[in-house]
């Protein structure tokens, strides 16, 4: 079988085909082409003499290109390799698999347009000219797809189907057992829920009963949150050290109804998004990463470069949100464009929480950073917009804070301290400390132990190093009630925003506590 092939310095193609039109004799050499000859180990492109007779084209028209460079590659198949063997060496973002790992290693065979049925002389001659054919070639080759090989998806039709697909390394992972369906994880009200839904919530109360124990947790557990959304207010998150976070129905049945597994490190901070569809974790693997909650699709990983304390999301912009961690700076991430649009910098060693103050325009960090003689840096202002530091003569006691809490109706936070009390600051310029206000009674002594004000202010629930759980009277700083609720450090405690007398606990052990 013979094939036909242009000369090097031929004129063009159209010239050879009206030369054999034309009925003049032609003899095709192909000796050498320095653009395929660059390629040669690439392409795999063999060398070979074929001389075509006046009037008469000798090509078996039976036989395609295909076959014959098939055949070729049989007798020389220690030189020849596939013309789309560069894909091969291709390789995918987080796909580990051995099926993947085949795919990558199995060559793609060589696939033509039009070569399945018989073609012409003329037509062979086209054919091949599409497929060696330099840069005389303008037309795009329809691309054929290899059996097993994923192809390429475009990201606004990723975005399109993120709902619908889950990520194949980070899977929201089904707990054995469960009975809940993708569908109705955020479309089921629960039923004890339903009642107080529309109502004007009344006087916050204090839990003093277990309503139910959730286990499962590897690890100490670091925060639990309600989700924020008053019909969805059953679902309760939660994040480890064993580095997932979960999500439980926290108000019936106490299961366990998503194990997310984003994280290389253990989670140390979570936080629901106000739509209450999305979650915001940081994590000691030097990532923060938005997940969806029903599908468990990894929306947007942001590669923070430090270990993440804390990610807190922008109170009038969702789409905003700030890290802090194990560096001096505190940076401000667009989850739409996942770029860094904001720094902020001061001489800490690391931040251990952040607070937006009304409205987004300040926020309070707290750091680690004490001196012997003054405490000028262990709570700093910062003006969002200029990233310029407001004040940092804030708290003069030499004590870190661990944890920050937003009064929601009064122009004051609560700053948890390691001298075993709650401080209260305003919110307002100069930021000054209320000296009369002390909330005593419970340990820290090192623990990241949070606090937290009730949805209407008047109670100021906290964990602590002993394992209880110490609700206080926000106005007079008086303890109203102690829950022993651990055997272990109480690290939060989260009340109901929409169940009266509801609040979740959580310890050093893992154990996470549900109590009415």
């Amino acid at each position: 079988m013979s094939s036909l092939v242009a000369y090097e310095d031929s004129e063009s193609e159209d010239d050879s085909l009206d030369q054999k039109e034309g009925g003049g004799s032609a003899s095709v050499e192909r000796g050498s082409c320095e653009q395929v000859k660059d390629n040669q180990d690439v392409m795999g492109c063999h060398f070979f003499e074929v001389t075509s007779r006046p009037h008469s084209f000798t090509a078996d028209p039976d036989k395609t290109m295909l076959e014959y460079h098939e055949n070729t590659s049989e007798r020389n198949s220690s030189s020849l390799q596939p013309l789309c063997c560069v894909d091969r060496d291709m390789k995918y973002y987080n796909s580990g698999t051995a099926q993947d790992k085949h795919f990558r290693e199995t060559p793609a065979p060589l696939s033509l347009p039009g070569t399945q049925g018989k073609l012409s002389p003329l037509q062979t001659l086209h054919h091949m000219a599409q497929s060696f054919g330099g840069e005389s070639n303008t037309a795009k080759r329809p691309h054929t797809v290899p059996s097993g090989v994923r192809p390429y998806i475009p990201k606004r039709q990723r975005l399109v189907t993120s709902e619908e697909k889950t990520d194949p390394k980070y899977p929201a992972e089904r707990v054995p057992g469960t009975q809940t369906r993708d569908s109705q994880l955020l479309s089921d009200v629960s039923a004890k829920v339903k009642p107080y839904l529309g109502h004007k919530s009344g006087a916050a109360g204090i839990p003093r009963r277990l309503l139910m124990s959730l286990g499962g947790h590897q690890g100490p557990v670091n925060t639990v949150q309600w989700c924020p959304v008053p019909h969805l207010s059953h679902l309760l998150l939660s994040a480890s050290m064993d580095k997932t976070f979960k999500v439980w129905d926290g108000a019936e049945s106490g299961q366990c109804l998503r194990v997310y597994t984003c994280h290389s490190g253990a989670v140390r901070d979570a936080c629901w998004t106000p739509c209450g569809r999305r979650l915001l974790t940081g994590s000691f693997d030097n990532t923060a990463v938005i997940t969806d909650v029903e599908t468990g699709q990894q929306v947007v990983k942001f590669d923070n470069q430090y270990k993440v304390m804390c990610a807190v999301l922008h109170p009038s912009n969702p789409e905003i949100f700030l890290t802090g961690g194990y560096s001096s700076m505190v940076k401000a991430w667009d989850s739409r464009s996942c770029k860094v649009v904001k720094v902020y910098k001061a001489g800490i060693q690391q931040t251990l929480d952040i607070l937006f103050l009304r409205g987004g325009v300040d926020f309070i960090t707290s750091s680690d950073c004490v001196s012997r003689d003054s405490a000028d840096r262990t709570l700093i202002a910062w003006d969002y917009q200029t990233t310029a530091k407001v004040s940092n003569q804030i708290y003069h006691e030499r004590y870190t804070c661990p944890s920050l809490a937003l009064h929601p109706l009064e122009e004051s936070f609560a700053a948890q301290t390691n001298g075993n009390y709650i401080a209260v600051f305003s919110s307002q310029q100069p930021y000054r400390m209320n000296k009369r206000r002390r909330y005593e009674g419970h340990k820290v002594e090192g623990y990241a132990v949070q606090c937290e004000f009730s949805l209407d202010g008047t109670i100021l629930a906290s964990g602590s190093s002993t394992g209880s759980a110490h609700f206080y009277d926000y106005q007079n700083a008086r303890m109203l009630h102690t829950l022993h609720a651990h055997s272990q450090p109480c690290l939060c405690v989260s009340q109901h925003p929409v169940l009266p007398a509801t609040a979740a606990t959580c310890d050093w052990a893992g154990e996470i506590k549900v109590w009415h």
